[in-house]
């Protein structure tokens, strides 16, 4: 089925009842009454229990529509599933991500990536594009809530691509909420990637939960854009990082993972993934640790 929503945010529901029986119907509400709370529609999920978490896993992930750039016109999914799958995380801020676009099967990539990790998932559109739509997306192994896209200024130069944040609530087993966000800033101007940090750093700014943003910045750690960023937000990485682009050769950093200043978050590690095949990018990989108790309810 084709969505038409500019969001998609995945559901398992049955489709079907069969055998209908009254008495089972009303034992199965009562049980979810008693055992769920109200949540946004979400992905699938892993099957795993909800132990307590310490660390979080957290990946930047530009998958260049998963077009290998050594393979001109071909689609790998698997290969980018491949790098998330090994490095084991819990967060995915994903970019240049494909739905129903021709040249890239007409497939949902968010939702199909999210199936072959078992993972919840958020598409957020930012264009349409060759019949389809294409955007960013959040791949989550916890439930996601609240899940929204803020389109992003491009008053400096309005005839540049439009670009969007993408954002929701996960649920940590620890007991606590943190926003996770995945943006992909403007190529062409630097005027207007300031701009799109600024509106990023008011949505930040007003948050009382600790917000890990992740994504394609397009721009150096010393430019006014990423300057602007580290007045709201602290980078996992500040000195001598690894560049993220191309993939087979980087010299340059352009895909970050910062989180909120004002939360109590801890790096334990950074670094970039040696991956050269998948994508254009590198991923990038941060490994959080969490505080022991709840910082929001």
């Amino acid at each position: 089925m084709h969505l038409t929503a500019d969001d998609y945010i995945y559901e398992a529901i049955p489709e079907t009842m069969s055998d209908f029986n009254p008495i089972l119907l009303l034992l199965g509400c009562l049980f979810l009454l008693t055992t769920c709370a109200p949540v946004a529609r979400q992905g699938i999920g892993n099957g795993q229990p909800e132990t307590a978490q310490t660390q979080l896993r957290v990946m930047s992930y530009n998958i260049h529509h998963a077009n290998p750039p050594s393979k001109k016109g071909v689609i790998d999914l698997e290969a980018i599933a491949a790098v998330i799958r090994k490095e084991a995380v819990d967060l995915v801020a994903l970019q240049e991500v494909d739905v129903n676009i021709g040249r890239s099967g007409n497939v949902n990539q968010a939702e199909a990536l999210a199936k072959m990790l078992g993972m919840h998932f958020y598409f957020a559109r930012a264009i349409d594009f060759g019949g389809g739509e294409y955007g960013v997306a959040i791949l989550s192994r916890y439930p996601l809530t609240d899940a929204r896209k803020v389109p992003l200024p491009e008053e400096a130069e309005p005839k540049a691509e439009d670009r969007v944040v993408a954002f929701a609530t996960v649920q940590i087993p620890n007991g606590q909420r943190i926003r996770f966000g995945s943006t992909h800033l403007d190529v062409l101007s630097s005027a207007n990637r300031l701009q799109q940090v600024q509106t990023i750093n008011t949505i930040a700014a007003a948050d009382e939960v600790p917000f890990i943003l992740a994504g394609d910045f397009n721009d150096f750690p010393d430019s006014p854009a990423i300057a602007a960023l580290d007045r709201v937000f602290q980078r996992t990485c500040q000195t001598d990082c690894e560049p993220t682009f191309p993939q087979d050769t980087p010299d340059r950093i352009i895909d970050y993972i910062v989180f909120s200043r004002t939360s109590i978050l801890k790096v334990l590690s950074h670094q970039v993934v040696p991956e050269s095949y998948a994508s254009d990018h590198r991923p990038v990989l941060a490994v959080f640790e969490l505080p022991a108790a709840p910082v929001s309810r």
